[in-house]
């Protein structure tokens, strides 16, 4: 088994950017760290890029526009499906790749951060296969074209799931891309990027420039040659690349933050409603937009719930990220661990009754950014631990009384990315559902589907992902009128 850091160093990667077919020397002089969070050790040095290789990167998309959006769509899907089948064979490797620079478990990165990457891949294909960029309506033709170069900023929670997500749709669109992954784990982009080229896709048509947000995303958000900006991120990161994007009235998707609700309705078998509950919040350490932190339980039933979610929690074995066992590794970095700290705190501090984990390292564990599943009950609607996004694996048990409550409840947030609903009687699961203001509701646990559309409400941020929706976004509509023939 090949060890990323080992074949990044052999081909020469970690200080170079993919642009325009190359791999070149960046313009800048400045470099982060990249830190592996299990040991809080420096793993690799990247370079950070300027506006200078931003412009260098746009330039090489442009260039390359007209040639990959002239390319028949079937011909874009087989280069699709290739890079689908190099990740599915070097598989393993981005895996150790995540586990190393952002600490999910081996066995989560291997099941579930890298699966999932790979799928929106396959959807991709398997949507452009099917899509008819030429449709009609009456004597007009209603014409579907690729919005032209396309900026991509991904985060460090899902990294590889992320580019994938965005990547993979804006390809099958016809669209040249720029990526910048986040600086915080960027050495799955890298290996990505090495497999892009390999599955064929021509020089220019992705270009990968590494970066912080103030020396390339900003850049990339106020380019003029620029026409769409895809962020994923904090909402006030999401904000901040809206802002500077308007000046030139460009695109902008925003995939950011969310705080959803988790109810159970008063019919729901506890047994199986709750456990589930308490594995999708901690699921990626609670480093997931969409994680259901909020758990609405009926008040008559708050003990009974309290129990099974304890006995839950005792479930998951926090530890080194690589050994057999582990389902949840480390917080991806610093800045993170110390926020679930504060956290964590705040909570107590607002009264609410702590049943599980609390501050500070689990047992055993002196070092590394390793953190306590956290369950806090009886919480109150206007808490901050029940408002704020903590991204982290800390769940809120929040009591209603009557169902509007709980649905008052669920909806009294600033955001509405997902939401999840539990009860015996799917038609009652299905009205509520109708009534929360989400982008994607769960009704009892469903599998996951890539084709189904992700994204946001308020502050949870705009557009869409996945699916149908997900090529869309990066389409322009064009209707030409008298283009048949009048019958």
């Amino acid at each position: 088994m090949t060890d990323p850091l080992t074949h990044l160093s052999k081909i020469n990667r970690v200080d170079q950017f993919l642009i325009g077919g190359d791999w070149v020397t960046p313009q800048g002089s400045a470099f982060q760290a990249v830190i592996d969070p299990a040991t809080e050790t420096e793993i690799a040095r990247i370079p950070l890029g300027d506006a200078r290789d931003v412009d260098r990167a746009v330039a090489a998309a442009r260039a390359a526009l007209a040639g990959w959006s002239a390319r028949a769509p079937q011909d874009r899907a087989d280069i699709l499906e290739r890079l689908a089948d190099l990740m599915e064979d070097r598989a393993d490797m981005l895996a150790q790749c995540l586990t190393r620079e952002m600490g999910a478990a081996l066995s989560y990165a291997q099941t579930a951060q890298v699966p999932l990457a790979i799928a929106h891949v396959r959807t991709a294909c398997e949507v452009l296969r099917e899509f008819a960029f030429v449709t009609q309506r009456g004597t007009t033709a209603i014409v579907r074209e690729p919005i032209g170069v396309v900026a991509l900023i991904t985060p460090w929670n899902w990294p590889l799931y992320q580019i994938t997500a965005k990547v993979a749709p804006a390809l099958a669109a016809g669209c040249t891309v720029v990526l910048k992954p986040s600086e915080l784990a960027p050495l799955n982009a890298l290996l990505f990027a090495e497999l892009i080229e390999e599955a064929g896709v021509p020089a220019g048509v992705f270009n990968l420039v590494q970066g912080d947000g103030p020396g390339v995303g900003t850049a990339l958000s106020i380019h003029r040659d620029v026409d769409m900006i895809s962020i994923t991120g904090s909402t006030r990161a999401g904000i901040a690349v809206a802002k500077a994007a308007a000046d030139t009235v460009k695109r902008v998707a925003q995939e950011l933050g969310g705080k959803s609700p988790n109810l159970i309705l008063p019919d729901a078998d506890l047994a199986r409603a709750v456990p589930p509950g308490v594995a999708a919040a901690m699921r990626n350490l609670g480093q997931s937009c969409s994680a259901p932190t909020r758990m609405i339980v009926p008040r008559a039933h708050l003990a009974e719930v309290e129990d099974i979610v304890v006995r839950a929690v005792l479930e998951i074995t926090v530890g080194d990220p690589r050994d057999a066992g582990v389902t949840h590794g480390a917080i991806a970095n610093r800045a993170q661990f110390d926020r679930i700290q504060q956290m964590i705190e705040v909570g107590m501090a607002e009264g609410a009754r702590m049943i599980a984990g609390g501050p500070g390292r689990p047992d055993g564990l002196d070092s590394g950014l390793f953190v306590r599943p956290t369950v806090f009950s009886d919480v109150r609607s206007d808490m901050r631990i029940a408002q704020e996004e903590i991204f982290g694996p800390v769940l809120c048990v929040l009591p209603y009384d009557t169902l509007e409550d709980g649905i008052a409840i669920a909806n009294d947030t600033v955001y509405g990315l997902g939401a999840h609903v539990q009860g015996r009687h799917l038609d009652q699961a299905r009205a509520v559902g109708r009534q929360i203001r989400a982008g994607q509701v769960h009704l009892n646990y469903p599998a996951f589907d890539p084709h189904a559309p992700f994204g946001g409400y308020r502050q949870s941020g705009n557009g869409r992902e996945f699916g149908r929706e997900g090529l869309l976004e990066y389409l322009e509509v064009k209707s030409m009128l008298g283009y048949f023939p009048q019958s």
